[in-house]
Formats: structure tokens, sequence, C-alpha cells
């Protein structure tokens, strides 16, 4: 009987950047084979090209790269290694999903992914052909069935591999996160290997890209459904499995390291960390600098930027106005201080009053309204724009998702900025958020979470005053953005009509809004931007 040694590279690969990410695979066979003594070495989705290449794929000169970089790795991986890898192709004039079999020196075999997703974020059908056959691969005596991604949510390729003789399936995935995705898919999992009696191999990609964000989270189940491995959250790493041949065709794969179970505020609050530290290092700039109001949504961004860069790339400004009360700047000054960031405090009184001035005829005779509110907020996105282009730092915006839902931010103002950390997170989540991060450590001064939330743009404003209070509204947008139900269908169950269809109005009227909002890391089921794609024109009527 044989044993087989499995390394799953949980790796972060950069989209477009071909000759690195072949560059990390090299790396990592060689690390797979020193530290592990791997014979068999696995990565994600795509990995040669990042995930997702998108129109990147249309380039000409996509499978010229990727021929080079294949080249490459075929010249330097180290001897006696199998190594699994995917990455996009066109063979004989069509585009495929693959995943390519490298063995000393020579590329073996190709296995095209047969089940296409065409729904959420996923565009697959856009730019590939679907796959027909299954490939099993015979190493060291072991049969191993290829799978990529979807195919394992299908089903079908599942049994066609298994059909082929698969004795061991090895799944290559790049799996967003959204709440509760990595209990989805272990359930999927332990499903699937337990209809075909057969275990399963499953390697996630991890980091940020753009508004997605990958948690890892690769494992091993074995041919009964249990898990055998499972790799650690929100890390990249090399994480072995071991397998025992039993008898001629079975392969068990032996107990290994199992990664906790985490709190879903802790999970959440990594996506949030992992999602902005990617998209800030990956796109080049030197750090971030934010408003801070002394509120709950920029005193949790700025705890997240904190973690995910260092205080030494935050810096933190102050921009009160008449109504900002004594508290909130106190309160800023007091967080500023307790995560170590430059923090800085720049009245925007002579600002507002010039523009005021300016606009003094041509508001001649008007009575005062959101015009100038909306102005304050307008004021203090220059100042921030002005810094970011003069020091390199990205400006942070703080808004959150039931903001963002209902138009509650103004453009060229708060919504100033590249990168919103909380963009798919509802208020209610913010404060949870908050309050778990505080018993990591002290992060968010406690008067933040507990005070009423409020824009400070008029005398003694709060959010309350315009919209109903937060667990009801953030009960309604899940119900109405995700779950897509009519404004009657949330009405009986159990809301108020007058509630439901002020909020379902705002959601449609402002979608030209977050059509112009900076991108941010989706979390939920159904983000705004690449999940949930609504017209901004458009006659629809919210009722049944």
């Amino acid at each position: 009987m044989q044993d087989l040694t499995l390394v799953m590279a949980q790796l972060d690969p950069l989209v477009g950047d071909i000759p690195g990410n072949a560059a990390r695979a090299i790396e990592a066979v060689r690390e797979a084979r020193i530290e592990h003594g791997a014979d068999i070495v696995v990565f994600p989705e795509l990995f040669l090209s990042g995930y997702p290449p998108e129109d990147l794929l249309l380039r000409p000169s996509m499978e010229t790269r990727l021929r080079e970089a294949r080249a490459t790795m075929a010249e330097k991986v180290a001897r006696d290694v199998l190594v699994i890898i995917g990455y996009p192709g066109v063979r004989e004039g069509h585009r495929y999903n693959l995943a390519g079999i490298l063995y000393n020196g020579r590329w073996e075999a190709e296995y095209a992914k047969q089940a296409l997703p065409n729904y959420q974020v996923f565009d697959e059908q856009r730019y590939f052909t679907p796959g027909r056959e299954p490939l099993v691969y015979e190493h060291k005596g072991a049969k191993l069935g290829l799978l990529i991604c979807e195919d394992l949510w299908d089903g079908e390729p599942v049994n066609a591999a298994c059909d082929a003789g698969a004795e061991v399936l090895i799944s290559l995935n790049a799996s967003p996160y959204h709440h509760d995705k990595p209990n989805e898919r272990l359930r999927l999992l332990e499903a699937r290997a337990e209809e075909v009696q057969t275990p399963i191999v499953y390697v996630n990609t991890i980091g940020g890209q753009d508004e997605l964000v990958f948690d890892g989270g690769s494992c091993c189940v074995d041919a009964h459904g249990e898990l055998s491995v499972l790799a650690p959250y929100w890390q990249a790493g090399l994480m072995p499995v071991q397998f025992l041949q039993q008898s001629a065709a079975v392969w068990v794969p032996q107990p290994g390291e199992i990664e906790p179970e985490v709190e879903p505020e802790e999970s959440l609050y990594c996506a949030l960390v992992t999602g902005l530290r990617d998209y800030v290092n990956k796109s080049g700039f030197k750090g971030v600098v934010l408003g801070l109001s002394g509120g709950i949504d920029s005193a949790l961004s700025l705890a997240i930027a904190v973690d995910a860069l260092g205080p030494q790339r935050v810096q933190a400004v102050m921009m009160p106005y008449h109504y900002t009360a004594d508290i909130s700047k106190e309160d800023a000054a007091e967080q500023a201080k307790m995560l170590g960031v430059e923090y800085e405090i720049m009245t925007i009184e002579p600002l507002v009053d010039a523009f005021m001035l300016t606009l003094a005829n041509t508001f001649a005779g008007t009575e005062r309204d959101t015009t100038e509110e909306n102005l304050q907020s307008r004021c203090r996105g220059v100042l921030l724009m002005a810094i970011s282009n003069k020091k390199g730092l990205m400006v942070l915006t703080t808004g959150n998702k039931s903001e963002m839902a209902v138009g509650y931010a103004t453009l060229y103002g708060d919504m100033v900025g590249g990168y919103n950390a909380l963009k798919d997170v509802y208020k209610t989540w913010v404060y949870r958020l908050a309050r778990w991060r505080n018993t990591e450590s002290p992060a968010v001064p406690e008067r933040v979470i507990e005070r009423p939330p409020s824009a400070e743009l008029a005398p003694d404003q709060q959010d309350s005053d315009s919209l109903p209070d937060y667990d009801t509204l953030d009960a309604i947008l899940v119900r109405y953005i995700e779950g897509d139900m009519s404004a009657e269908a949330i009405i009986e169950a159990g809301f108020k009509r007058d509630d439901v269809y002020q909020i379902v109005k705002l959601v449609d009227r402002c979608e030209y809004k977050r059509r112009q909002a900076p991108v941010g890391v989706r979390v939920t089921p159904r983000g705004f931007g690449r999940d949930r794609r609504y017209p901004i024109i458009n006659g629809w009527q919210p009722g049944e």
C-alpha cells in the first residue's frame, strides 16, 4: 500500500500578473516539496491569470503570455511533483477555463470546466466555452478526477468523473466570500462526497480583488463526507493532506489540522480588512485618508483601515462645522489617539462661507434646505481629495449599505473616494462589528457605539428624523435587495405599509447614486455593483 502527500496551495494571485503568478507557483511547489514532501501540489482556479480576469481574457496577448508562463513553469518547477493549476486557454478557437497537469517538465493533460456560472457576480458564459468530458489522471497509483468550482455545485461533472474511475476528486476554486458562504461550501462538500463515496480535495483562492474577496478555507472531506483537513480562513499558505491507500481503489485522507469555527462577526471583519488591504496594496497607494466624524461608520472604518494597513499608513481628518457636536470632536480625537494614527482638525466654516457668498445671488429668494447641508459634505470631500492628491493616499469613504441603499449620502461629498470598506455592510452589522472589534482590543470609543447616529448637517439632526429605526430599515432592505420580495410581500411579512413604500421607492430612485459610488467589497449574498444590476432610468412601480 502507498501513501500520497497532497499540498493545497491557498495563495493570493494578482489579476493580470501572469509572470508573477507563475513565479509564485514555482516557489510554492519548491516550498511544498521541502517542507511537506509533496507528491502533488494543487493551486486554485485560474491561478495564472488571477480571478476574475474579466475582459483581460479578450486581450490578444493573453494566450501568448500564458504560453510563456507555462513554458517557464515546465522548465523551473521541481521535478517529481505533480502540479495541478488553473488558467484560461484558447483551444481550437474556443476559450476554456482549464486545469492543467504538469509533471517532470511536461504538461500532461488539461481539464476544461463544464459548469459555467452566470449568476450573482459570475459572468463565465461571457468568456468561456463549457468543457464536455471528465478527466481522470493516474499518479502513483491514485486516479485523480479533476473539477473546477461550479462543477461541484452543479453535480453532473462530479458524477461523470466518478463514472470515469476517479478515486479522489480534486476541485480548483475561486469561490468568493459572503455571509455564511464557508458553511454553505462545507455542507455542499459533505453532501457530494457522501453521494459518490469519494474523498474531495477543495482548494480555494484567497485575497481581495475589486469588489470580491476570497476567504480560503481549502479543505478535504473523506468518502463519508467527514471533514479531514481545513486550512485557516483569511490566511495564505500551504496545507498538506495525507492520503493512505486502504485498498486497490480506496484512498483515505488522514485526519489533519482543522481550523476552529469562528464567530460570524470575526469572519465578516476579516473579509473587510482583507478587501481593503489588498485593494490599497495591489493598487499601489501609500495608505488611506478618511474623514473621522465621531460617528460609528467612520470609527469602524478607521479601525478596519488600521488593522489592514497599520496606523502609520492611515490619516484621519476631523472637519467640524457649526453642527458638529463637542462629543463628536472629543470621540474622534480619542479614537485617533487610541489607534495611533495621524490626526488633524480642519474646520470647513471658511469654505462653506465662501461658497455661500459665491452662490448668494443664485440662491436669493430661496429657503434653506438640503442644498446647504450637502454643501458641507462637499467641502469635506474637496479637502480629502486634496490630501489624497498631495500625499498619494487613497480616500476611504465610510457610508454603510443601509445608507447607500436609500441614498442617504451626498454625491461629490461623503461619497468622494476610491474605496468604501462598509459599502456592503448594513448599519445593524456596523454596530455588531464595532462591539466585536472592541472585544479584541479597544478600537472604537463606547460612546460612539451608544449615541444615536446623526449626519450632523443641521441642528439636532438624527438619522431617525428621516428614516425608520435601523432594525426596521435593514430588515426591509434585506427582503427587498437580497430576497427580491415585492413591497406588498414585505408588508405581509409584518412591516408598516408607509415604511415599506418609502424605503423601496428610495432604493429604486437612488440607483444613479450607487453607480457613482466607490467600489467596496461584497460580503452579502447580493451586493450593489456587479451583483445587483438595475436600470437607472425605468418606469417600474413598486407593489406586487
